[in-house]
């Protein structure tokens, strides 16, 4: 059993001895340097002199951040924590409450140290976005905002060990405000018990888990507390020393009678004893695992011969045994319970079990915090995924004691795929990964969506088709009028991204009137038509009506300008028009005869699979290591053979690259039959450093070959003008691309030109 707390040794004038202290830390866990960990002590020591102004709500009524560190540090010695977790603990309260900079750790300490602690500081900040006007903060809100918290804080989590700080902390908190005002006392009691002491269950530390419950407990309702702990005739440690001496009889039984299992124990803590009396409606005398104990053995037989053993040595209490394992539970929970009167004819609660059940129960989907836990759901969007994750790497850590590589195997192996922001007020909103301001705001409520003009994310003002963050306090800037834009259905703009906000911008263009929407939607046309050089008078708007199941050219332009329909799919029937006898090829791009098509014939060589950036060359795929579509590839030019297609980890592309590396080409898998053809695109801009690199950028982002470039500039007036010709492979992704070349700064307009000039 842990300890729960153990004073500093402190010298005769009050202060720390902490030659003493750093000598009891060495005892519990290895230093690898003692020099280190006494020179952050030191640091954190000088730095308390004067208590800067903070946003926690606890710091000003503890010992100080030196004594909080030297606590922190003494949890996480007790929790086998490396050297750097350990210093990053020491240092923590310092930076949070601005006595260090993580500039100045940085510089003493290393990178490692100083990114720990900022992303301990991240997590803070859940702690510190609360309704001022409210005692009962976002913390004490509903259990799906509960939830969401919960979520987001193993979101921001990329080290383990940046969870545990946090814990640590936040115990040392819950310890320190005992003789605080009640308010105080009640907010961080809130926030760690639904935030902390769940994740800490989460994570298996098991005896950090009761204590901030049972503190939290104390303090949430004090009542109750008290009544339960002069319901128990005992201290706490007595009853752990009772567990003891229990388990090392039954220890010594199953010696007796050849079974290999293991034997633990534990003495149920306050809350807990609280909470079954009131999901089970039940008397303090008829909670009958107050004491308990839990036995694994390798085989299910194994399990009733212990039972025999356990009901040989003490009597049964009548109805209080379960057979899990023959009728297991409906989520497939296995054991055995029982309920007998033990030593000094004390209640105590034995449950058997294989190791088998014991890791289904623990890790499956009957985990002990699914079946009695009221967040199940959350396996749905990869919150249980992270957790699991990060209760393997524990176990990994306690095996081999190494922490060196977490950080990155975390990110790695862990995809999150929802993101949870705050509103002002600082409830949690979860969104899909991507998600913008737009989505935020119809998340928030359509009216929001609706007068929606701009954002700011963390009190500065952003784009609103910049992807959001983890951990981001979004706040919409809003008109009086109901007023959404029509470029909001764009996806090429990327302002909507999820299907319930586009959903809410099309219904509402599409309750204004018909001749409103029609109007809109022929100008778009008509706009779009003369962006990509197409001319009007060839094109019948009523056969692409006809094409994309409409009756009126009037309905398809209502449709496309109430947002039913996209601008792609009546480009897409324009160009079936133009060219009906070549439906899937490109628009008639006026190249000369010469160059029939202009465009590639499928790359294909020998090897009957399209290759992009390679021309016209010949292509082969290398027998030794065999590339199929989809691997990263290689080209290397062969000797009259033309290009040979390696995997870019085969052995014999690295002994070419090492002797002829010249003739080692970038290469990428093209779609099956894809045709490329050359357009002419001309940018206008006002000019400004950077400009040709961000539109190749977006060039790059969109894999877009270029075939020419040319850039002149008016020093007058300072306008730049970009002609380039560029691969593509259909008329969409040329008005995809130039949407996406219109959003670069500076841009004023991105049109298509016809060979010759139009």
């Amino acid at each position: 059993m842990v300890k729960v707390r153990e004073d500093h040794p402190i010298r005769e004038d009050g202060t720390v001895d902490l030659d003493l202290w750093l000598l009891r830390l060495q005892q519990q866990v290895e230093v690898t340097d003692i020099n280190q960990l006494r020179e952050a002590c030191v640091l954190a020591k000088e730095a308390r002199a004067a208590v800067a102004e903070c946003d926690d709500d606890w710091a000003q009524n503890t010992v100080g951040s030196f004594r909080t560190g030297l606590e922190m540090a003494q949890i996480l010695a007790e929790l086998q924590q490396d050297q750097e977790t350990l210093v990053a603990a020491v240092l923590y309260r310092s930076v949070r409450e601005r006595k260090l900079s993580l500039q100045q750790v940085q510089e003493r300490f290393g990178a490692t140290i100083a990114g720990l602690i900022d992303g301990v500081l991240q997590m803070a900040a859940i702690g510190s976005r609360k309704n001022p006007r409210s005692e009962d903060s976002v913390l004490g809100a509903s259990t799906a905002q509960i939830d969401n918290v919960r979520k987001m804080l193993v979101a921001m989590i990329d080290d383990v060990r940046v969870a545990l700080i946090k814990i640590a902390e936040r115990t040392c908190a819950i310890r320190g405000v005992k003789n605080s005002d009640r308010k105080k006392r009640y907010l961080v009691a809130r926030e760690v018990f639904d935030i902390y002491a769940p994740l800490a269950h989460r994570l298996g530390i098991g005896h950090i888990k009761w204590e901030l419950e049972d503190l939290s407990f104390r303090y949430l309702k004090p009542n109750d507390y008290k009544h339960i702990a002069r319901l128990l005739d005992e201290k706490r440690l007595d009853r752990q020393l009772f567990i003891n001496q229990v388990v090392e009889l039954l220890r010594e039984r199953l010696d007796d009678a050849h079974i290999d299992g293991e034997v633990m124990g534990r003495a149920k803590h306050i809350y807990s004893i609280w909470r079954k009396m009131q999901r089970k409606s039940i008397d303090f005398n008829q909670v009958y695992d107050v004491r308990a104990v839990r036995i694994l053995v390798p085989e299910i037989r194994d399990c009733y011969t212990v039972l025999g053993i356990v009901h040989g040595l003490w009597r049964n209490i009548p109805h209080e045994f379960d057979d899990y394992i023959a009728s297991p539970k409906p989520n497939g929970y296995r054991s055995l319970h029982t309920a007998v009167f033990g030593p000094e004819g004390k209640v105590l609660e034995i449950q058997i079990r294989t190791f088998s059940m014991h890791e289904e129960a623990e890790l499956g989907v009957c985990a002990h915090h699914l079946y009695k836990g009221t967040d199940t759901q959350s396996r749905a969007d990869g919150y249980e995924e992270k957790i699991a994750w990060l209760r393997q790497v524990l176990e990994w850590h306690d095996d081999l004691g190494d922490t060196e590589a977490l950080g990155d195997m975390l990110r790695g192996d862990v995809v999150q795929d929802r993101l949870y922001v705050f509103t002002p007020d600082g409830h949690v909103i979860d969104l899909p990964q991507g998600a913008t301001a737009v989505d935020f705001a119809y998340r928030v409520h359509t009216e929001v969506g609706h007068r929606c003009r701009g954002a700011k994310i963390n009190g500065r003002i952003i784009p609103l088709n910049k992807p959001l963050q983890t951990g981001d306090q979004v706040e919409i800037l809003t008109s009086k009028e109901e007023s959404p834009r029509r470029d909001w259905l764009n996806a090429n703009f990327g302002f909507v991204t999820t299907s319930r906000a586009r959903a809410k911008v099309a219904h509402w263009f599409k309750q204004q009137a018909k001749e409103q929407n029609a109007e809109a939607g022929r100008d778009i046309i008509m706009r779009e038509f003369r962006r990509l050089a197409l001319d009007p008078q060839a094109i019948s708007l009523d056969r692409i009506a006809e094409a994309i199941n409409y009756k009126t050219a009037e309905d398809v332009c209502a449709a496309l300008g109430a947002g039913d329909v996209r601008l792609s799919q009546i480009i897409h029937a324009a160009q079936d028009q133009v060219e009906p006898q070549r439906p899937d090829s490109q628009l008639d791009l006026g190249l000369p005869a010469q160059q029939p098509s202009a465009g590639k014939e499928p790359r294909s060589g020998g090897s009957g699979i399209n290759i992009q950036g390679i021309g016209n060359l010949m292509t082969t795929l290398a027998t030794c290591c065999k590339p199929v579509p989809g691997d990263p590839i290689m080209g290397y030019i062969t000797q009259g053979r033309g290009i040979s297609i390696h995997h870019e980890d085969c052995l014999n592309l690295m002994n070419l690259r090492e002797n002829e590396p010249d003739r080692v080409i970038t290469v990428d898998w093209g779609e099956e039959d894809e045709q490329t053809y050359p357009v002419d695109m001309i940018i206008e801009a006002f000019d400004r450093p950077g400009l040709l690199r961000d539109v190749m950028l977006v060039l790059s982002n969109e894999k877009m070959n270029i075939l020419a470039a040319n850039t002149l500039t008016d020093r007058k007036n300072n306008m730049a003008r970009l002609t380039l010709t560029v691969e593509i492979p259909r008329l969409e992704r040329l008005g995809r691309l130039m949407d996406k070349i219109n959003q670069v700064p500076n841009v004023l307009d991105v049109h298509r030109e016809r060979s010759g000039g139009q």
